[in-house]
Formats: structure tokens, sequence, C-alpha cells
């Protein structure tokens, strides 16, 4: 929370968010200990993770209805409520088997979804990327930095003035797309992506030459 820049009341409220759910403390004593805003906050993350339904689907639906509506009254409740799922995630090895299912199936259709359309970018990805091919971080940094030095070099070199973006291909990303085309890992071209932004369209093309000339392109794959 702290590092969303959010205020006093949510850092407070995240740090209890569990207080009413797993303790005796009321709301009450919470207002007053604290403030009737951290209390308010609390008890609106309590609301959202206490419900139980027969079924999976309807708890999910329900779930998703009540963060909506918590959304409408104080969107901080569900920022807390993404960061305290974004923390089960990473010590989501300490789960049985079933509840790591359980917690990355609603992370991925409930939780990932909300913090994408709150542009918590970071999060959303984190929730997602749980998994091993996700320690291979370093390993990518390292090869990404490189490129983007390369390139940074060679646009200094022509005088061309621009930013230079670099990014690796998200793990759930990269499933989607080898599940819905029915393809293997080796078939995914796109893991690496470079972006220059620079001022003007006659400059694309020129940095585009510099890559061209870098770089050998793979024949059918230009876009």
């Amino acid at each position: 929370m702290a590092e969303l820049g959010l205020d006093s009341d949510s850092i407070m409220a995240a740090l209890l968010h569990d207080t009413i759910e797993d303790t005796e403390a009321t709301h009450e004593e919470v207002a007053k200990r604290f403030s009737p805003t951290v209390a308010d906050l609390v008890e609106g993350v309590t609301k959202l993770t206490k419900m139980n339904f027969a079924s999976t689907e309807e708890k999910q639906m329900e779930n998703l209805r009540k963060m909506l509506m918590a959304m409408a009254k104080d969107v901080r409740v569900i920022l807390i409520k993404i960061c305290d799922r974004v923390h089960n995630i990473r010590t989501l090895e300490y789960q049985s088997e079933r509840k790591q299912r359980e917690k990355a199936l609603e992370t991925l259709e409930i939780y990932a979804p909300i913090a994408h359309r709150l542009g918590m970018q970071r999060m959303k990805w984190e929730m997602e990327d749980k998994s091993e091919l996700a320690r291979q971080a370093a390993a990518h940094a390292t090869f990404m930095e490189n490129i983007q030095e390369e390139i940074t070099a060679r646009l200094e070199q022509e005088g061309i003035k621009g930013t230079v973006y670099g990014r690796v291909k998200h793990v759930y990303s990269i499933y989607r797309k080898m599940y819905a085309q029915n393809k293997e890992l080796s078939e995914i071209f796109d893991l690496y992506a470079f972006r220059v932004i620079v001022d003007d369209i006659p400059t694309c093309y020129s940095v585009l030459g510099c890559i061209h000339d870098m770089y050998k392109m793979v024949l059918g794959r230009f876009k």
C-alpha cells in the first residue's frame, strides 16, 4: 500500500485488514483506537473475504459483485484486497495443492482482471506470472538490458533522440497464446519486444532502418 502512495488510513487498514475477521476486535474498537474510516475499510475487506457458497462458480461471481459494490463506496477497499491477494500469491507454495488451484483460479478470474481495470499492471502481472518461468526473470533482464543498450547507443550515434523501452512477454500471456493457437513454446516468437518512442513519423523510419541494419529480419514475421 505504501508503494502505491496511498494515504495513512489505507496503510493502517491494510495492516489491520484481518483484525475483525480473525480476532475478537469489533468495528467500534477499531474506530475508537484508529479512526472510523480505518474501521470502515477493514470491515469492507472483511465482507469480501467471508462469503461462502456452494459452488466455485457462484462464489466467484458473487465475490465479483461484492467487489464492484465495494468499489462504488470506497475504491481503497479493493486496493487493500488486491495487495492482500498479491501477498497470498507470493506465499502460495505453503498452501495445499487444492488451495493453490482454488486461489490461482480465483486470482486469474477476479483479482487480476480488476487490477488491470484499475491500472495496477505490475500487480496484475505478478499475480498472473506466479510460475516456474517467472524465476528466470534475472536472465531475461540481463538479455533485455544488453539489447536496450545496443539500440540506445546506435540511436545516439545516428543523432536520433528517442526513448527505448523493453519488455519480456508475460508468462500468462505466453500461456494464453499457446493455448489459443495450439502452439509450442518454440513457436512463440514475440517473447521479447522493444519500443522506440520518437517525436515524429520520419524519425520512426530512420529508427527502423537502424534496427534492420543491426539485426537480421525473420522472413514472414515483419509487421
